[in-house]
């Protein structure tokens, strides 16, 4: 479960597992939790994070949009 940035109290991370999926981040923040895909970038599941926090989220993402995307094909491919 690679993590790939801390950004506050969020972790974004992906699993070693998950190359059958598009690329996409999991987020999380104690009991929290969301997962954005990467290209293009939307929301793809939430669990527990307020409207407020997911729009921070996407913002995040968005700017380590390119890193994001780097970490997942050097792990993933």
């Amino acid at each position: 479960m690679p993590t790939v940035l801390h950004v506050g109290r969020y972790r974004f991370y992906f699993f070693s597992n998950e190359g059958e999926e598009p690329p996409h981040i999991h987020i999380k923040a104690a009991e929290d939790q969301a997962k954005f895909w990467l290209d293009p970038i939307a929301l793809a599941s939430n669990y527990g994070f307020q409207a407020h926090e997911l729009n921070e989220i996407e913002r995040i993402v968005r700017e380590h949009q390119v890193e994001f995307l780097e970490a997942w094909h050097e792990h993933l491919d």
